[in-house]
């Protein structure tokens, strides 16, 4: 079907439509193959001229569809249809290449080395005692876990509820306390799972950037003029920078915050961190919902975070999780109070902790060599400028390191700088020349 073809059957098809039955009908002629995969759709002012509609209505039919994997925007070279399912997916989580079967080392995901995860035999052999044990109670966390999370928690919190991992946590609290539809201003990079969670949701983003020192107040400033339902950022060894919030800056945003309904802290790395738990909870009680994930301490298969919050808010998640697993395994959370309450847990700790961050600083001495600019404070990434992000992946492919494109930590479309982001959980020594050598074609295009 030629473009010209194409702009006249939409026309025919959406004419005197609202948005919802132009995002349907789109949704069908896609699926039923009428608009084909790699087709270039009209641009959104065109097709709003022939529909005599604004611009705007046309740009949300666009983005719904987007969000649904059926269409991309090429920036100014137009939109264009990618797919034919229209089911919700995890567009960046999913957004990963084939890096081939000549890859040396995997840096793509910065998850813990599962080497330096502490063994769960014992701790799963007493947890495997609990009382009331397979009871269809609903126990929104044990005694033993909150008790065992308590002791170095960044706030005296009301309430506290167990969730299967931080991402199924932040998928409950957003679900249960920010309605689809509004803003919520995000970190600029973030994690790609928080991004794909709020698109799903319907949750519109506004980006607030980051320094060494945490969220920019005047970006969040500016961010706020969108009239935010919350805030949602990681106060400590973020998971794309390494940056953790400071005193200082916290005494700078206090300010805003008052005036934004929820602040949501996402403590995705947990006790591994090298920085100190923070948090505005005693600023906020009344606003703070505070994840903290032990997947990155005491392993992915544990499958377990914590939340604090209010009384009322916790009820609300709990709420939510009611039309799911309403609870947490409670061998799993018990398996964790033991391993949190062990003699051993904390020389442990500091020793898994030591070794990340001689892992990184490995890594960081070679490209400080080589004159490589970076960022990355601490935590498993490294956040890396380059000139091109397409030409970085395929350069460092060839040699054997698979990595990820910074777009995929980006809300914004067509940021100014390209990035590509390295973990480094999981470096082994005998590869570091070679990887930073690498690294540096990376910008002799």
């Amino acid at each position: 079907m030629s473009c010209e073809n194409v702009d006249e059957h939409l026309i025919a098809s959406l004419k005197g439509l609202g948005i919802q039955g132009m995002t349907v009908e789109m949704t069908a002629l896609i699926r039923s193959g009428a608009l084909p995969v790699g087709i270039k759709l009209p641009s959104v002012r065109k097709l709003a001229e022939e529909l005599g509609i604004s611009p705007t209505s046309v740009s949300i039919v666009w983005n719904t569809l987007k969000k649904s994997g059926l269409v991309e925007s090429a920036g100014r070279n137009g939109v264009w249809v990618c797919g034919d399912d229209p089911s919700p997916r995890p567009r960046r989580f999913e957004s990963v290449g084939n890096f081939g079967n000549k890859t040396k080392i995997d840096l793509t995901y910065s998850g813990p080395d599962p080497a330096l995860l502490p063994p769960l035999e014992n701790a799963l052999a007493y947890s495997c005692k609990t009382d009331n044990l397979h009871s269809y109670q609903r126990e929104v966390i044990t005694k033993e876990l909150e008790q065992a999370v308590k002791y170095d928690w960044p706030y005296t919190a009301e309430a506290f509820v167990a969730s299967n991992g931080g991402f199924d946590g932040l998928q409950a609290v957003l679900s249960s306390l920010i309605q689809p539809g509004t803003y919520v201003a995000v970190e600029e990079p973030t994690t790609a799972r928080v991004l794909d969670i709020l698109d799903n949701l319907g949750i519109r983003t506004v980006p607030v950037l980051f320094d060494e020192q945490g969220p920019v107040p005047d970006s969040l400033a500016q961010a706020m003029k969108k009239k935010l339902s919350g805030f949602l950022f990681q106060p400590r060894s973020h998971s794309v920078i390494g940056v953790s919030l400071s005193e200082q800056r916290m005494d700078e945003l206090t300010s805003l915050l008052g005036e934004i309904p929820f602040i949501i802290e996402d403590d995705g790395i947990g006790p591994v961190s090298g920085s100190k738990a923070v948090s505005f909870g005693d600023r906020f009680p009344e606003k703070v919902v505070h994840i903290r994930s032990y997947s990155k301490t005491l392993g992915p298969d544990l499958r377990l975070a914590v939340i604090s919050t209010t009384k009322q808010n916790a009820e609300s998640i709990q709420a939510y999780r009611n039309f799911g697993a309403s609870w947490t395994s409670r061998i799993l959370q018990n398996a964790a109070a033991y391993l949190l309450q062990s003699d051993k847990y904390q020389d442990h700790i500091n020793s898994v902790r030591n070794e990340y961050t001689k892992r990184r600083k490995w890594l960081t001495d070679a490209l400080d060599q080589r004159g490589i600019n970076y960022l990355g404070y601490e935590g498993f990434s490294l956040w890396i400028p380059v000139p091109s992000e397409r030409f970085a992946l395929v350069t460092l492919a060839v040699h054997g390191f698979a990595v990820f494109h910074g777009s995929r930590f980006l809300s914004v479309e067509s940021p100014e700088t390209d990035y590509i982001r390295i973990a480094t959980s999981s470096l082994k020594e005998e590869f570091i020349d070679e990887l930073a050598d690498a690294i540096a074609l990376c910008f002799d295009m």
